[in-house]
């Protein structure tokens, strides 16, 4: 019995180092949250009008040298940017955001994939690791870009995807990623990064009718690149907030479930004790009964 009780008073302390262990990461990831949460915020407005814009351009234009990136062509190349996180404890997040790029990869380019031409561009270690890990076709080029979250570093990355597009490496860029919603709430998604989406609408619906100056063609070339640049950075600062979100939910919950089992094992602790004194209250009032006698 009294091995027992020890076992027990091992796991209500191994327990409660576990449970200070997710309060502070949830009181970290709430910090990290907020900053990340007003990053989004103020920069979602912004990037939404620069979108919109941008498809009323080429929804608008008739063609030219200057839409190579709004370019339709046969797809025979992919590339998927997957946006995951660095670190784990967050939930299911990562484990999402792989399930809708397996799901993506399987029902639209299933040929391509067969034939070795869709490449994954990880932003994030986790799901670069996973892909790694299951022989998928991926570049550790941008894995490390949250260690140092910049609109240059970024930048860097939408570029290369530009140009892979431009020169033909690729006909399709599409980013996998999750869209913040608030702190328990997530939106995985697929968005296509190029070729540049047009306006979605009825046949002859409402296309902005825009007067450019300078000249079109280099005004266009010029706002083209930065506007997708900002797109990504969107994107990134998206799934940095639903990260942290998804890490303070998890570890709220991992928090709950801790006092759940306090509770569990201290009852249980209690029982055996009650046990251990009933056991020796009735082995000393059997020896005096038998002194007794």
């Amino acid at each position: 019995m009294p091995g027992q009780l020890k076992e027990v008073r091992n796991r209500i302390g191994s327990v409660q180092s576990t449970q200070q262990i997710t309060k502070a990461m949830k009181m970290v990831s709430a910090a990290k949250l907020r900053r990340a949460q007003d990053a989004i915020i103020q920069m979602r407005p912004y990037a939404k009008k620069l979108q919109e814009l941008l498809s009323n351009i080429v929804s608008s234009s008739e063609g030219g040298s200057e839409m190579t990136l709004a370019a339709e062509r046969t797809v025979e190349k992919v590339l998927l940017i997957v946006v995951t996180s660095d670190r784990g404890l967050c939930g299911a997040f990562n484990a999402n955001l792989i399930k809708l790029a397996k799901a993506t990869i399987a029902e639209k380019y299933a040929d391509q994939n067969k034939k070795g031409n869709v490449t994954i561009w990880s932003i994030g270690k986790k799901g670069y690791e996973h892909f790694v890990k299951h022989k998928y076709n991926t570049e550790a080029t941008y894995k490390d870009i949250f260690q140092n979250l910049t609109f240059e570093n970024v930048q860097v990355c939408a570029q290369a995807a530009i140009h892979s597009f431009r020169s033909k490496q690729v006909d399709a860029v599409e980013i996998i990623y999750s869209e913040f919603k608030n702190a328990g709430t997530q939106r995985f998604v697929v968005e296509r990064f190029l070729p540049i989406p047009k306006v979605a609408g009825k046949k002859g619906g409402n296309r902005a009718d825009f007067i450019f100056e300078p000249a079109k063609e280099q005004l266009v070339a010029e706002l083209m690149p930065r506007i997708l640049n900002t797109q990504l950075y969107k994107v990134i600062l998206d799934s940095n907030a639903s990260e942290h979100g998804a890490r303070m939910t998890a570890m709220d919950k991992a928090t709950e479930n801790a006092n759940e089992m306090l509770r569990a094992l201290k009852i249980s602790y209690n029982r055996a004790r009650q046990a251990a004194i009933t056991t020796e209250l009735t082995e000393i009032v059997s020896g005096a009964a038998a002194l007794q006698g």
